[in-house]
């Protein structure tokens, strides 16, 4: 083995034994992160840094989340292979990619046009065939395609938006940050079941404000 795949080989492991120090112990998860290369979903500058377990920012004005909160929101969403996941707010793609190899159909969504194309291109180059992308504003969801066994948000907002509550199949699991944008906000998992939805505090996290509309770039 040359020095460079050495190099390589050890900081994957580093990566592993970090996510696993945090708290992400699902095995299907850890797989899944092994599997999918953070190194592609980081451009530029920091793209040496595609092993840390530190948010990184993107194009937009947003941020490729640390891989243990990755992880974590993965590990919380209990995600199956029969499942079709929404994701709101694409970003890099990297937590969509995650998804793709644990449930049966993800479809991703981001007001950024260029977010889109960007993490599309890298879907394809990763033959992940069973991921769509689209730009759209995600607050709404995706009626068309709905209901969905699992929706995760990747931006925080005030309250759980309603229309992604209602897009939620009954036994559903939604996990999202919520609370304010300029304050530490709250991961929070909603199960929802034949009379409502149970909210589960998870942990405090700092995630970009999830914003209405769609961005200037499209």
């Amino acid at each position: 083995m040359s020095d460079e795949a050495d190099k390589i080989a050890e900081r994957k492991m580093q990566f592993l034994f970090a996510l696993r120090s945090k708290g992400v112990t699902d095995a299907r998860v850890l797989t899944a992160m092994e599997r999918i290369d953070r190194g592609p979903f980081i451009r530029g500058y920091f793209a040496e840094r595609a092993y840390e377990d530190m948010p990184l920012p993107i194009a937009c004005g947003q941020t490729i989340s640390q891989p243990s909160v990755v992880g974590l929101m993965t590990q919380a969403l209990k995600v199956t292979n029969r499942d079709t996941v929404l994701e709101v707010g694409t970003g890099s793609g990297y937590q969509a990619a995650i998804l793709s190899q644990l449930a049966r159909r993800v479809y991703t969504v981001d007001r950024h046009k260029r977010l889109v194309r960007e993490a599309h291109e890298v879907f394809r180059s990763l033959n992940l065939t069973n991921v769509t992308t689209l730009t759209a504003d995600g607050s709404f969801g995706l009626p068309d395609q709905a209901p969905f066994d699992r929706i995760i948000v990747t931006a925080a907002a005030e309250d759980p938006p309603g229309p992604l509550l209602a897009q939620l199949k009954i036994g559903g699991i939604m996990v999202l940050p919520v609370g304010q944008s300029d304050a530490v906000q709250r991961l929070i998992r909603v199960t929802r079941n034949e009379s409502g939805f149970d909210y589960d505090e998870l942990r405090p996290v700092r995630f970009v404000p999830l914003v209405e509309g769609l961005g200037r770039d499209v």
